[in-house]
């Protein structure tokens, strides 16, 4: 199979524009097919950061093709946009077996320093991205911003939450929270607004090349590129990235009896995973991992999904052998938080922790009555696919942090498609009157249905009524708004953090306008929200 050479890749054309400066043997200003689906950086480190890319070197060298030769790859990392001063390069080969991706874990470089990269291939250079190192763990940070997001369905709209974030020029990265795709087939997860765009593959995903071909097709959106090329990601996943309310040997959305084993999916699942986003992997696909950013904030990231016990309902829920985290990483997350030496604890959490309970009194209240009614610790979870499935884990969890006096832990939260500000108290059904261990703030979906969307209703109708319930019913929740899409701007300080939630005028539409709708702050020391009116 022949190579394309520069001359007959511009003749094919495709995605992407040439952005980088005239140097010796690059081209420049022109659509190559090369670099179709973008580049992207993330997880950096004082010395270093994760580049990524995914190369077409021939016409049949497509996303889950299986098909196209080898080759050899050049990238580089530069002071300027010029790529004038080049301070890091190399070379990266990549092939049919990786779907052609490319990502290299670039080290030996300055902390706290924005950069510029690309890659080259034939003489033709990617799309240019910027970066930025972390500070070094002994720098005396002041502020910093993050873009948060989570749940971004190609089918139900478009990425404008990403078009917003890229346009900004005040964020230091981007975390996103998981169900960053979808597995679904085409109308397999419709809402209000049924299919917008449809999803390709448009059967459910199940294969190897299924997911690659996924992945592909998130990663060809110019929003979503562009946020890429803006700003290093911090990402988890979720259940989506493999298949809905999965655990750790299955899945809701995974019957074994017409697709095959289970392990089989989740590991060609990880596996495009690996390929096609900037993430470092540890030892076994290990992806809970740590980064720091100076004195200011450590960020914790979290897997919720690959070491937890079945859902299950009712009482069982405070069964003490179940667990959300496995018990290793349950280890590594307390001793992380009881390590850490910065101001700012965050825990990147793909399902919300804080309790949401309806229609009775917690158990521990109650007192012996509460197992003769079969009523669960927490009271009746309104969704035991969250921390409220798993609540002898959350005890040990928020335990650790009352008992060690652990303070400003924020957890980042995703998932569930709406938005939340929540105190996360020890005791909920006793809150008020027990302390408050941490905060939580959750983000809307970038795309997907929520509470309108599913029940097919006008906006601020139904939901209004459910919000109501939700603050009456459960103290500790200081606000929470069902309907709308958007996403989230976290603020740190030293003296306080702070959450932005910006909602989209529609999702549906790609030029869709973001304006904020609501502010929370917790002082430092505090382990409480207060609003700030706009």
């Amino acid at each position: 199979m022949t190579q394309l050479n520069r001359r007959d890749a511009l003749k094919i054309g495709g995605a992407g524009l040439v952005t980088a400066a005239a140097l010796p043997g690059v081209a420049h200003a022109a659509p190559s097919p090369f670099f179709r689906h973008g580049v992207a950086s993330g997880d950096p480190l004082p010395d270093g950061v994760v580049l990524w890319t995914r190369v077409t070197p021939t016409a049949d060298s497509l996303p889950g093709s299986g098909n196209g030769p080898r080759t050899s790859v050049t990238w580089q990392v530069a002071t300027d946009a010029d790529f004038r001063r080049i301070v890091r390069s190399g070379s990266s080969a990549t092939g049919p077996e990786r779907d052609h991706t490319v990502k290299v874990d670039v080290r030996g470089l300055a902390p706290g320093t924005a950069y510029h990269y690309r890659f080259v291939l034939d003489g033709v250079a990617s799309p240019a991205g910027r970066t930025r190192t972390a500070p070094a763990p002994d720098a005396d940070v002041t502020s910093l911003r993050f873009g948060v997001v989570s749940c971004s369905n190609w089918e139900a709209g478009y990425f404008a939450s990403y078009r917003h974030l890229a346009a900004r020029d005040d964020l230091f990265g981007v975390i996103h929270l998981g169900d960053y795709l979808y597995e679904y087939g085409t109308g397999g997860f419709p809402g209000d607004g049924g299919v917008v765009r449809q999803h390709a593959p448009a059967h459910e995903i199940l294969t190897l090349a299924d997911y690659r071909r996924r992945h592909a097709l998130y990663k060809t959106d110019p929003d979503l590129q562009a946020l890429h090329a803006a700003r290093p990601w911090m990402v988890i996943w979720d259940d989506h990235e493999v298949a809905n309310d999965q655990w750790s040997t299955g899945a809701e959305n995974h019957d074994p009896a017409t697709e095959g084993p289970y392990a089989a999916r989740r590991a060609a699942a990880h596996r495009a995973y690996a390929e096609w986003m900037p993430v470092r992997f540890g030892p076994d696909e290990r992806i809970y991992r740590a980064l720091r950013f100076g004195r200011l904030a450590d960020l914790v990231l979290l897997d919720l999904r690959s070491y937890r016990s079945k859902q299950v309902t009712g009482i069982a829920v405070d069964d003490p052998a179940r667990t959300i985290t496995g018990d290793a990483q349950m280890v590594w997350l307390k001793d992380e938080l009881s390590g850490s030496r910065a101001r700012w604890r965050l825990v990147g959490n793909s399902v919300m922790i804080s309790p949401v309970a309806i229609g009775a009194v917690a158990a521990d209240v109650l007192g012996p009555l509460a197992r003769l009614l079969g009523i669960p610790s927490g009271g009746i979870a309104v969704n035991a696919d969250q921390w409220d499935g798993y609540t002898a884990d959350r005890r040990e969890l928020l335990g650790h942090l009352h008992d060690n006096r652990i303070t400003n832990t924020v957890f980042l939260t995703g998932d569930i498609h709406t938005s939340w500000a929540n105190d996360v108290p020890l005791h909920a059904a006793r809150y008020p009157g027990v302390p408050s261990v941490a905060t939580e703030f959750v983000v809307p979906s970038v795309t997907s249905d929520n509470i309108d969307d599913f029940l097919k209703v006008p906006p601020r109708t139904v939901s209004l009524a459910a919000e109501a319930v939700l603050s009456a019913t459960n103290r500790h929740v200081r606000w929470s708004e069902l309907d709308s899409h958007g996403f989230g701007v976290l603020d740190l300080r030293r003296e306080r953090a702070r959450m932005d939630w910006f909602f989209l005028s529609d999702r549906t539409r790609r030029d869709a306008t973001a304006a904020r709708a609501a502010t929370f702050t917790t002082a430092s020391g505090s382990q409480r929200l207060t609003r700030s009116w706009l």
